[in-house]
This record gives structure tokens, C-alpha cells and sequence, in this order.
């Protein structure tokens, strides 16, 4: 119970911090994407804030001494090849990101706001997660 009020609380402070740096706002997203244009470089500075916050406790988290408050260990990547369907991935989630105007972040916390292109973008998520899902199983049943 303890871990599941934890991801609620941070979960709710991530929402909160979208939300007051505009992170929401696909508008500020395409700014930041639009260097020809009126460039917007507040997500830098936003990234950078976040960036530094994690840099100070993955540090903590990297000790071999280290685990989580409510756990026995963290859950570290196995993984850690640089392979091409990671590659992949990347490249579809950053057009996904400078189309949409969203991350999947941000993009679940606009649900809130109930608007038609916020909807539309999460629905297409959606999508393309259960396609890939659905294109795994098929791969690895026909092997």
C-alpha cells in the first residue's frame, strides 16, 4: 500500500509541475520546436531543472548500498544496448512529440482540460502501444 500512495504522490507532484511550468501546453512544446519561428526556450529550462533534480538522486540511486524507502532494491534496466528498435522508438516518439505538440506526460495530464486534440492524441498513443504490443506477440508466435 505504502508504494502505491507513493507513485500516487509523485505522480501528483509531476502533474503539478507540468502544470505550473506549461508543460501542458502543446503550444509551448511546438515554441521550443520552432526555431525558424517565435522560439520558446522555457522546456529548456524546465528539462534542465528536472535533469538536475534527477542527477542528484540517481547518483544516491546508483550506490551499490542504495534501495528505494519501500522496496528491496530499484528496478535498474537489464537492457542496456543501444539496438535498432530502440532507435526506432526514439525517432517515432520525437515526431510523435514535435506533431502533437505532446509527450505522454503531459498529454495524460490535459485530459483534464477534456479538449478534443488532447483526446485525440491519447487515443492514438494508446494505439500505437497496443499495435506494438500486438506486433510482439505476433513476432515472437510465428518464430
Amino acid at each position: 500500500m505504502k508504494t502505491k500512495v507513493t507513485a500516487l504522490v509523485a505522480g501528483l507532484v509531476f502533474g503539478l509541475g507540468l502544470l505550473v511550468s506549461g508543460m501542458t501546453q502543446p503550444s509551448k512544446v511546438l515554441g521550443f520546436l520552432d526555431f525558424a519561428g517565435d522560439w520558446d526556450p522555457s522546456l529548456a529550462f524546465v528539462m534542465g531543472g528536472a535533469v538536475a533534480v534527477h542527477a542528484l538522486f540517481a547518483r544516491r540511486a546508483l550506490q551499490p548500498t542504495a534501495h528505494p524507502l519501500f522496496e528491496k532494491a530499484f528496478d535498474r534496466p537489464r537492457r542496456l544496448a543501444v539496438d535498432t528498435p530502440l532507435l526506432a522508438g526514439a525517432a517515432i516518439f520525437g515526431i510523435g512529440w514535435g506533431i502533437g505538440g505532446y509527450c505522454p506526460g503531459p498529454a495524460l495530464t490535459s485530459l483534464a482540460a477534456r479538449s478534443g486534440s488532447t483526446i485525440a492524441f491519447v487515443a492514438a498513443m494508446i494505439l500505437g502501444i497496443l499495435g506494438v504490443r500486438l506486433s510482439r506477440r505476433v513476432r515472437f508466435e510465428t518464430r
